[in-house]
């Protein structure tokens, strides 16, 4: 009897506009960086943060994640908390930044800047 293998389903689902802005971060990335980072420090009055950051070698246990400008990494320790989560690009008069639709968020503090699961 054969094994038949699927393909996985991606831990975090990208925009355009996220791809556009990985894609943008790297090409102008320094030149030992190798993608960008997403991780969940903790930190904030939730408890745990977002944040992307340039990466230069990959940990055995992150996530990769190749799209069209480069690839994103997402740390090994932090999966957990954003699997099914939605990652974008927003910009409007006053921000820039990334946005997460997290189903597995259960609060977050007052200014956005934090989440707990």
């Amino acid at each position: 009897m054969a094994t038949t293998l699927r393909a996985r389903p991606a831990a975090l689902n990208l925009t355009g506009t996220a791809h556009a802005r990985i894609a943008d971060l790297m090409a102008r990335a320094p030149a030992d960086a190798i993608g960008v980072k997403l991780s969940t420090p903790k930190r904030g009055c939730s408890g745990l943060a977002y944040s992307v950051d340039y990466v230069t070698e990959a940990k055995p246990f992150d996530e990769r994640i190749n799209t069209p400008g480069g690839t994103l990494f997402v740390d090994g320790g932090s999966i957990l908390y954003l699997i099914g989560s939605t990652m974008d690009w927003v910009e409007d008069d006053f921000t820039a930044g990334f946005v997460f639709q997290n189903p597995n968020a259960k609060g977050a503090c007052g200014c956005g800047e934090s989440f707990t699961v």
